[in-house]
């Protein structure tokens, strides 16, 4: 990808945030979007490379639209800041964890997992773990998951790495305060993400290094798909 033309861009719709700006420098975007698309396209390839779930998805199953809704906002600009792209085995709008890669200026990053799960997930989720402590703890405790993503409810997502957006500040209703890892019952999603540079996505060479990140990730985000895919 063109990265450095991609987060210009995103600085300037920052800076010009209305129709009339958009509407003159509707090409660029147009150019912009195409290129962004193509690297998704080259993204799926690769992570489907080791997961055979995704690789069925077309770009557009990914990427979301660049106009804001701003029907229920005080922020009424328009457009977005940000290209996204979330590759998820059963589409962007569901449930089941999947693979993001966020292009904003100053803030781009790769994170993997679910969010925003709703109550009866995340207590099903919560039970499997407990039940399954010793396998969650290999995978979320291993080196390398630490290395990369930091422990739960350390970082924001405003964070050079992050594991979980958003925490009880106690243990859930219906499970033990004084359980020995309650840290992880108190997490409210389980996705984890790491920063990278502005720069990370020029060219090509970013694919190998996303790689290496969604691989240390995904056997999270497999266990908590487990109990998701019995919901959807």
């Amino acid at each position: 990808m063109q990265a450095k033309r991609i987060i210009t861009f995103l600085k300037d719709v920052a800076a010009n945030n209305n129709r009339p700006w958009f509407q003159e420098h509707k090409g660029e975007y147009d150019a912009v979007r195409k290129d962004f698309e193509e690297g998704v396209q080259l993204a799926i390839g690769r992570i489907a490379e080791f997961d055979s779930s995704i690789a069925h998805l077309a770009v557009k199953d990914c990427t979301y639209r660049f106009y804001r809704d701003t029907r229920f906002s005080p922020d009424k600009s328009p457009y977005k800041h940000h290209l996204g792209a979330y590759i998820s085995a059963r589409g962007k709008k569901s449930l089941h964890g999947g693979y993001y890669i966020h292009l904003e200026p100053g803030h781009c990053l790769l994170a993997i997992g679910s969010y925003w799960l709703p109550t009866n997930i995340l207590t099903s989720c919560r039970n499997e773990i407990m039940g399954n402590i010793d396998d969650w703890r290999a995978i979320v405790e291993s080196r390398k998951f630490v290395n990369f993503f930091g422990k739960p409810g350390v970082g924001s997502w405003d964070d050079e790495k992050g594991f979980g957006l958003e925490s009880l500040k106690s243990a859930p209703s219906g499970f033990p305060r004084d359980y020995e890892f309650v840290e992880y019952l108190r997490m409210k999603d389980y996705c984890c993400w790491k920063s990278v540079p502005d720069t990370f996505f020029e060219g090509d060479r970013w694919f190998d290094e996303m790689v290496k990140v969604f691989k240390v990730g995904k056997p999270m985000m497999d266990f908590v798909n487990n109990v998701i895919d019995d919901y959807e």
